[in-house]
């Protein structure tokens, strides 16, 4: 571990960012929000007999409805978005179901730390960071963050980032590195894959399904573009991750990560074990397990929750056998409760979101919603367009959407219906308008104040939204600027 320099030519502390807190944020929207209810009037869209967003037979609201102060059951006001927004959906919903969910994998995963078995594992490969010239901690991070984008484009991985951040952003911190080194490797490289994958079942598979194209067609730009947009990412992350190391006050989390390099030394943990390796075997069984049970059975929420508290009884009782940490009972129990309360605000984060959408009307296609304006309205403005900047601008589109409805499935089932048949009507072939889907739907989960799964690692990573925001606006315009320009090679060769 690298000490503060004293030197009086070190680079400079990072100034503290004035960027709000996340809540401060999206108490802002929800005041925009309701502002907005008494300025717009609401629409609606009907709907085929198929169940689908009919296009042609939007129609509005005579004048706007106006949000309430104090809400009711009908209605959601300005004081009980929060309220409304915790309580709103079922075990399975992106809203009950979803803050379950992050509170028992962080319960799960705190029991796992706790036996300190995956981190003398990680530690076994990074190497001592007292001794940084024998630790290949580069290759191993690049190996992740490749399999971390593939589990993305494979099976949509997303809010199991959050379980991976638990474990691997301390050890790198302790390691030399930082928690943004962490975050890219854990939770970036599963959004680029989930954005340039051939085969995502939750986002790409079902805005094929809905605009009328075969499932998985199309494979062959998609698999050129994961392999350009992963070498992008791990070049970016290459690079990164040894500035840090030789400099760690380069990091703009320098001074927050100081509340994992003031832990233990991961020298001083001790050695990997019997107990240590089981553990390990447990927890990859379980990741192998998890990703059959999404890609063969169509697990969610309910199920892999499941999945992960079987994993934490059994490697608590392996760290109890084993004695792993000095662990009994009672610390076991004790660090289900802290795992869980440290992602408690990202299960904050999800209800309060939830109770913004309610208040402009919810997000249902066929009842008067803002969202629903929002949407009829922008729609509209890509038409008229060129058709180049027509496919643009449906991936600036679904970009900005993204912020409000960070659901892949959701986002599908919500704009496709009117992207396929506008795609139609200006030139556009339906399968750049999915392509600009996908990739609108996943870049901008990096920088989603409402996005459970960035939430959830910036937690486990105990790393501020304004931290990350002032870090990684630079590398997403990247980013983006490369998503356009294959949207771009997409329309001009006539991608079907």
């Amino acid at each position: 571990m690298v000490p503060p320099s004293t030197d009086p030519s070190a680079a400079p502390p990072v100034a503290k960012s004035k960027i709000p807190d996340t809540f401060l944020i999206l108490l802002l929207l929800a005041l925009a929000a309701y502002a907005s209810t008494w300025l717009f009037a609401p629409g609606q869209f009907g709907l085929t007999p198929s169940g689908r967003i009919d296009p042609a037979a939007y129609s509005a609201a005579a004048h706007p409805k106006g949000a309430p102060v104090f809400g009711d059951e009908q209605n959601v006001g300005l004081l009980n978005f929060p309220f409304e927004g915790l309580v709103t959906g079922d075990r399975g919903s992106a809203t009950v179901g979803l803050m379950a969910f992050i509170l028992v994998i962080g319960g799960v995963f705190g029991v796992i730390m706790r036996t300190g078995a995956v981190d003398r594992a990680l530690t076994a490969l990074i190497g001592d960071p007292d001794k940084p010239k024998s630790r290949p901690g580069e290759f191993l991070i690049m190996g992740l963050f490749v399999a971390f984008s593939l589990a993305g484009a494979v099976f949509g991985m997303s809010e199991e980032a959050i379980a991976i951040s638990l474990i691997v952003t301390p050890v790198l911190v302790r390691s030399g590195y930082d928690s943004i080194t962490g975050m890219l490797t854990c939770y970036v490289a599963t959004q680029i894959g989930f954005s340039a994958s051939w085969m995502n079942p939750f986002g790409l598979v079902i805005a094929q399904s809905i605009s009328g194209l075969p499932a998985l067609s199309g494979m062959g730009l998609r698999i050129v573009m994961w392999f350009v947009f992963t070498g992008a990412g791990l070049a970016f992350l290459a690079w990164y991750a040894r500035r840090v190391r030789l400099t760690p006050t380069l990091s703009k989390a320098y001074e927050s990560d100081s509340r994992w390099r003031d832990t233990a030394s991961v020298g001083s943990m001790g050695r990997f074990g019997t107990g240590d390796g089981i553990i390990l075997v447990l927890l990859l069984l379980t990741v192998a397990w998890v990703a059959w049970g999404v890609v063969e059975k169509g697990y969610y929420l309910a199920e892999i929750a499941a999945q992960f508290f079987a994993l934490g009884l059994a490697a608590g009782l392996v760290g109890r056998l084993f004695k792993l940490g000095g662990v009994d009972s009672n610390d076991l129990v004790r660090a289900f409760s802290d795992g869980a309360a440290q992602l408690a605000p990202a299960a904050l984060v999800v209800g309060v979101a939830k109770g913004i959408i309610l208040m402009l009307g919810g997000d249902k296609p066929d009842q008067l919603s803002l969202l629903n304006a929002l949407l009829n309205g922008m729609s509209g403005l890509t038409a008229l367009l060129p058709n180049w900047a027509t496919a643009w601008g449906m991936l600036g589109f679904q970009s900005a959407i993204n912020l409000l409805i960070v659901s892949g499935s959701g986002q599908a089932a919500l704009t496709m219906p009117l992207m396929a048949p506008l795609s139609d009507l200006s030139g556009v072939t339906r399968q750049t308008a999915v392509l600009a889907f996908q990739l609108g739907d996943g870049l901008t989960n990096i920088i989603a104040p409402t996005s459970a799964s960035l939430m959830g690692c910036l937690a486990a990573g105990r790393l501020g939204f304004s931290t990350w925001l002032s870090f990684i606006w630079k590398p997403l315009l990247g980013l983006l600027a490369l998503a356009a320009a294959f949207v771009l090679v997409a329309q001009l060769t006539g991608y079907n």
